[in-house]
């Protein structure tokens, strides 16, 4: 297990060098710079200059990327033009939020797609099967974005039941039960809105593994010994249908990655995610660039998860 690790984490190096090059150059091809649109316009164009050739930004693109990487290794992102501080410390007031986002949600998902997929694949072609896959069905056509907009406005708007905005309510001290309260009730209906269209390819995956196991030599053979039902489908079918999920785990981290950008915006959630859409708009070039490649790093260690996960509860993978 081991060698596979640290073999990995050497083919990560070069990988988050080729992300940092694409996603440096492809900030580059945008545009303007990070001086577009925010000065003075009446401002000499002169001084609009010197202004970019103290911060570097008439240099090639090649000493600009490796000051960039440089200052990036040691946790230095640059500075945001447009919140005037650090990228680094603009990233840190966020990176809170969008985590228990995230851990919300997959936990959320978890406790709906895994017994929704147990009953699926153990009762499949009864009503409850046709239900849930009827559920799974209209999950997979309805676009996130849509979705969750349709939540925000019955649950918040309509009903009001959550709120509609923001990640805790104004005037209560951190650390108070209060305000850890508050910060669970405005992330549930952000976070049950996103599970609830990630669920379905879990749902899925778990009911075809059920319904493929339950035919296999292995099933049939311990049914012919005389074990009972209840014995055979939780000891052989339950147990080699979940080795799939719990390696699909990693993957669901990455998919989170692009539902938390639209979801921080629809429901105006201060995450990496609305940071992360207000900075392309603002030509906030120094924070997008950080947060793209944060995002591609957070991609890549979720594969690895995956494989290491999938290496431990699975016994039958021997790693040389």
């Amino acid at each position: 297990m081991w060698k596979i690790i640290v073999r990995r984490l050497m083919i990560m190096i070069p990988q988050i060098f080729l992300l940092s090059l694409l996603v440096f150059l492809m900030a580059k091809a945008m545009p303007g710079d990070a001086l577009t649109g925010l000065l003075d316009p009446s401002i000499d164009p002169k001084a609009l200059d010197e202004q970019r050739e103290r911060l570097g930004l008439n240099n090639p693109w090649y000493v600009q990327y490796w000051d960039w990487i440089r200052n990036a290794a040691q946790g230095d992102f640059g500075q945001s033009f447009r919140f005037k501080m650090p990228v680094a410390d603009l990233i840190g007031q966020r990176i809170a939020n969008t985590f228990w986002l995230a851990f919300a949600t997959l936990v959320f998902t978890y406790l709906i797609a895994i017994p929704l997929g147990i009953i699926s694949g153990r009762y499949n072609d009864t009503w409850s099967d046709r239900l849930i896959t009827g559920y799974t069905y209209l999950g997979f056509a309805a676009p996130l974005f849509i979705f969750a907009l349709v939540m925000l406005w019955i649950f918040g708007f309509h009903f009001g039941l959550f709120p509609t905005g923001g990640s805790v309510a104004p005037g209560l001290t951190s650390g108070t039960f209060s305000y850890i309260a508050s910060k669970f009730y405005h992330l549930l209906l952000p976070a049950l809105s996103m599970a609830l269209i990630a669920t379905v390819s879990t749902v899925q995956y778990l009911r075809s593994e059920i319904i493929d196991i339950k035919h296999k030599e292995f099933v049939l053979t311990a049914r012919a010994k005389g074990a009972s039902e209840s014995r055979v489908y939780n000891r052989h079918i339950l147990r080699n249908s979940l080795l799939p999920i719990a390696a699909f785990f990693g993957y669901e981290i990455t998919g989170l990655i692009g539902g938390t950008i639209f979801i921080e915006s629809i429901f105006s959630y201060p995450g990496m995610g609305q940071l992360f859409l207000n900075s392309i708009s603002l030509r906030d070039f120094s924070v997008v660039t950080a947060l793209v490649l944060l995002f591609g790093i957070a991609t890549i260690l979720g594969s690895l998860l995956s494989d290491i996960i999938l290496g431990l509860v699975d016994p039958r993978i021997r790693i040389k």
